[in-house]
């Protein structure tokens, strides 16, 4: 697998080869990384787009935000450079149509983390990739992987959009939920996820819901107010006691960082978990946090073998970490890896039963 995706060229090299203008489109954290690639590749930006609602009269490092209707005006062909994140039908829609006029291509830059999975990246790591990928139950979750992979590596989309699927089909049809499910949330957000198992199987029999954000917590806390046994707690999840500064405010990706406004209690799952309280699902989506938190559940792992999904997104090495991990904890979990519709591989998860 590996050496054949070394067969194509990475993303950074076809745009560091064009002889076309590159238009990056987006202008938010993700474009301000990809610039900084840029930079340190000597790839050269001719213009900065974005979509026709959000161009307004603005600049964005140094450039002047423009519509694509100006830019095909000043130019007979260019290609696109992808650098912001999306789960809106609308949106990509308007990037597979984009993609019939331009050369549309997507720099993967992580949520965390400054390594990219360009050529050097897999060179170095190829071998735990294909490990990583060897332990997957099925042959979907093995073509999602290597779909994630030659998307991360290239850029191309197409790779992206025919690994798609469900979330609603993995929580069914993998995990095989019920309406009697102990929950574990870690990174509950407002309650979502619970909402979630209600929408779908309209019950839960217990929820405790980890949510660090102070903002998002105490919508957490209403939330939880309204459902019978749901319970929140202001807390990170880590593989020990800790504290950390926290960017706050209230959106789904604050996280834990050397700088912030808060400061956060972090606590492994274990020594939170009552004796005997019984988990039968665990979610997991804690911003690049994965690995230590999977390190903070050890025991629940071994000893209840509950249901897992985990996101493995946020970092470049999630597939060659958290796979191998997760089987070494408890090698007797089927480990499936899925993909749902987002721009660009977000919402990848691991299904573990």
């Amino acid at each position: 697998m590996i050496k054949d995706i070394l067969g194509e060229k990475s993303s950074w090299e076809i745009l560091a080869e064009t002889r076309l203008p590159i238009v990056l489109y987006g202008t938010g954290n993700g474009a301000d990384a990809v610039l900084d690639k840029f930079d340190s590749l000597g790839i050269k930006v001719s213009e900065i787009m974005a979509s026709s609602g959000f161009v307004r009269d603005r600049f964005f490092r140094g450039y002047k935000v423009k519509s694509l209707e100006e830019i095909d005006k000043d130019y007979p062909d260019f290609v696109i450079a992808l650098a912001f994140a999306s789960s809106c039908d609308e949106v990509i829609k308007n990037i597979k149509s984009l993609s019939k006029k331009h050369r549309v291509i997507m720099p993967v830059v992580p949520v965390f983390g400054e390594r990219v999975m360009d050529r050097d990246y897999l060179e170095e790591n190829g071998e735990a990739l294909e490990n990583a990928c060897s332990l997957l139950y099925d042959k979907e979750s093995k073509r999602v992987f290597e779909s994630m992979v030659r998307f991360q590596f290239t850029g191309d989309f197409s790779h992206l959009f025919k690994a798609e699927s469900s979330r609603e089909a993995a929580l069914k049809a993998i995990l095989e939920l019920t309406d009697r499910e102990d929950i574990l949330d870690l990174g509950a957000y407002r309650g979502d996820t619970v909402e979630e198992i209600f929408t779908l199987f309209g019950n839960i029999s217990s929820a405790l819901c980890f949510e660090p954000d102070q903002k998002n917590f105490k919508k957490l806390s209403l939330y939880a107010r309204e459902k019978e046994n749901v319970t929140p707690l202001n807390l990170a999840a880590w593989y020990e006691e800790a504290e950390f500064k926290f960017s706050g405010g209230g959106g789904r990706q604050s996280t834990l960082c050397k700088e912030g406004k808060q400061t956060v209690k972090a606590a492994a799952v274990d020594s939170v978990l009552g004796n005997g309280q019984k988990i039968t699902y665990v979610k997991m989506d804690v911003e690049g946090a994965e690995k230590e938190a999977l390190l903070g559940m050890k025991n629940l792992i071994l000893c209840q073998k509950p249901k897992l999904s985990i996101a493995a997104y946020h970092r470049t090495e999630d597939l060659c970490t958290l796979i191998p991990l997760i089987h070494s904890l408890n090698n007797e979990y089927k480990i499936y890896l899925r993909h749902h519709p987002y721009i660009p591989f977000w919402d990848t998860n691991l299904y573990c039963k």
